[in-house]
């Protein structure tokens, strides 16, 4: 296949795409769909049930707006990246003063990134799951204060976005760059090629 239908507003995504040379369309929701429904999370349910869940939920909602656009056959890439700590997710912030509170948990521990990539061809949809571990040094309140008043906490899982200025907070990384960033390239490019897709 000459190229991919990315079902994902992250800029982020794109670049990673980009860097592994996928040419690709965007397939985005439709104003009536509510996309961030699909990211609820389930009473009890845990982090690696629910990255896994929510993907493949985004990956069904695509092939159906593919079908409803009446676009090109091509594989769809879904994707949803979530931060946990202790068994807990920590979502997308709320508000600034919710990133304050997410990140002052994330101070001084390690915690886990989950990234689920899923690639729909042929009828099947085809996952696979990241996992990284974070070393947060400790913040001092305003060094948090700070960070969330740039704005770059915003409508990220965890209050951080670890390409951009929490790199300051980051003492060490277990597993994938580009999974905590929200593709893991490694993981992708197999299910990529698995799909048929030339890059």
């Amino acid at each position: 296949m000459p190229y991919i239908y990315l079902a994902s507003q992250s800029p982020r995504r794109q670049e990673l795409l980009q860097q592994l040379g996928v040419r690709f369309e965007m397939l985005l929701p439709a104003a009536h769909e509510d996309a961030e429904a699909l990211e609820a999370v389930l009473p009890g349910e845990p982090p690696d049930d629910y990255v896994q869940r929510v993907t493949r939920a985004k990956a069904e909602a695509a092939i159906a707006r593919l079908a409803r656009a009446g676009l090109p056959g091509a594989p769809i890439l879904a994707a949803d990246t979530t931060v946990c700590l202790d068994g807990t997710i920590l979502g997308k912030p709320f508000d600034d003063a919710d990133a304050c509170a997410v990140l002052a948990r994330l101070s001084g521990t390690r915690h886990r990134v989950l990234t689920a990539v899923a690639v729909c061809a042929d009828g099947q949809i085809h996952q696979a799951v990241n996992i990284s571990h974070v070393w947060f040094r400790p913040m001092r309140r305003e060094e948090i204060e700070r960070y969330v008043a740039s704005g770059e906490p915003r409508g990220k899982a965890g209050a951080y976005g670890i390409q951009g200025r929490a790199a300051e907070f980051v003492l060490r990384i277990d597993g994938s760059y580009s999974g905590i960033m929200g593709l893991p390239l490694c993981e992708t490019a197999a299910l990529l090629r698995q799909a048929g897709v030339d890059f």
